[in-house]
């Protein structure tokens, strides 16, 4: 049996956790690359034994060093950041810190799994980005910049490396992950949050992991350069 093999950056939290996990139940092998391990430790030991771990920084050198395998059938670039800051108090550094993340992070590794990905029969790449892109949400200068960035380089993409490798994208609305805790940290809060989508809820990791999984597979194979909402209808529908 052939076993697909997948990269996964950030893969060790929140979404990108639940992508892992969905990629080693379905049978593939799995290169998570994360600062920590994050949630890895809790992966079924049978899984586990497909599931290799290695700590680096997508915004250093550290990328370099990382062993990848010499096919790559899937990537995912789960790396992202949620501070939220109001004009006024916005700084230019955390323009160039969510841009650094985002935005050349993510060019780094496709410039480095390029090869890889190329020497499968074909492959597929999602990237993320937000649902503050398309629906324009106060206090989100810095990361709906960076995020706006990735929404185009992902047709870009798509466009270049047409028809052997699929690159979409994946633009999720607030998701109980570690991420956005902060935003989500009481009951009322919770609730207040839930009620601002028309689905009347916030998100699960399992929304977005199940669409990148999707969009991973071969199920997929005639979808490249999209954006796709995984947001509770929030950008498209009023209640």
């Amino acid at each position: 049996m052939n076993i697909k093999s997948f990269l996964v950056l950030g893969g060790s939290h929140g979404i990108g956790f639940g992508i892992t996990e969905r990629l080693l139940r379905g049978g593939g092998s799995v290169v998570v690359v994360s600062r920590t391990r994050g949630q890895l430790d809790s992966l079924d030991p049978a899984l586990a034994t497909r599931m290799t771990h290695c700590v680096a920084d997508v915004t250093t050198d550290s990328i370099d060093t990382i062993e990848l395998p010499e096919q790559i059938d899937g990537m995912a670039y789960c790396v992202g950041s949620i501070g939220l800051s109001p004009l006024r108090m916005t700084k230019p550094e955390s323009m160039r810190d969510d841009f650094e993340l985002n935005v050349v992070g993510a060019m780094r590794m496709m410039q480095r799994a390029l090869p890889a990905l190329k020497a499968a029969e074909s492959s597929s790449v999602v990237l993320f980005s937000t649902v503050a892109v398309s629906r324009g949400l106060a206090m989100h200068t810095a990361v709906s910049a960076a995020k706006g960035a990735i929404e185009g380089v992902a047709r870009c993409w798509a466009a270049e490396l047409a028809p052997h490798i699929r690159v979409n994208c994946i633009a999720p609305a607030l998701t109980d992950t570690p991420l956005s805790e902060r935003l989500l940290s009481s009951e009322s809060k919770r609730e207040a949050m839930a009620a601002v989508y028309p689905l009347g809820r916030i998100g699960h990791v399992n929304d977005s992991a199940s669409m990148a999984t999707f969009l991973l597979s071969g199920d997929s194979s005639w979808i490249t350069g999209q954006v796709i909402g995984v947001d509770g209808g929030l950008s498209r529908v009023q209640k």
